[in-house]
Parts: C-alpha cells; sequence; structure tokens
C-alpha cells in the first residue's frame, strides 16, 4: 500500500508531503495505482519548478518506494500561493486515485 502523508502548517497551508510503499496492485511495470501516484506527485514536483522556479526540498529513494518533498521557508507570498494552488491541485488528484483504489493508496493529513 501506499501511504501518503500531508504535513500542513496551521492545519492550512501544505509544508510537506511524504509517500512511501508500493501499491502492489498489478505486476511488475504494470502497476497502475503506483504509476497513477508516481506521475501526479513528480508531475507536481516538475509543474512547482517549471512554473514557479522553486526547487522542493527532496529525498526520494533510488527504488521509487519513498519520496519526501519539503515547502522552502524563503518564498515570496506570490510565489508561495502558486506553490500551494500545485500543491492543492496534487492532493485532489490523490484523493481521485483513493476514492477509486482505496485499498492500494492511503492518505493521512495533519
Amino acid at each position: 500500500m501506499v501511504i501518503i502523508r500531508i504535513n500542513r502548517k496551521n492545519h492550512t497551508f501544505v509544508q510537506s508531503f511524504a509517500m512511501s510503499g508500493h501499491a502492489e496492485s498489478g505486476p511488475y511495470g504494470q502497476d497502475l495505482v503506483c504509476a497513477a501516484v508516481s506521475a501526479v506527485s513528480i508531475g507536481t514536483i516538475n509543474a512547482i519548478h517549471t512554473l514557479t522556479g522553486v526547487n522542493l526540498v527532496t529525498d526520494i529513494e533510488e527504488d521509487g518506494g519513498f519520496i519526501r518533498c519539503d515547502v522552502p521557508n524563503n518564498l515570496s507570498k506570490e510565489t508561495f500561493d502558486n506553490v500551494q494552488l500545485l500543491l492543492e491541485g496534487m492532493i485532489v488528484s490523490l484523493k481521485s486515485i483513493e476514492e477509486e483504489y482505496g485499498k492500494f493508496i492511503q492518505i493521512k493529513e495533519n
């Protein structure tokens, strides 16, 4: 199962997120849930960098079983707001996957 942890500052802004585990919803190379979660998360990281110029602080394991991203603290208000919008879009997409494939993915928010 893929466990996704969303850490919010003051229960409002996304401070960081982490994903760990493997969905194992299909054979290696055909696991659609893992592919979807990976595409959404890596796509969001890439979109944040391309559209805002922000490099999230990331920790990614080689085997693809773990990723953690932290939002830098020194962003302008406009940049911070844009990063937050993109992260909230990621969460909406991940929750859509969770609704359909809940036995393979779980999202936890604090």
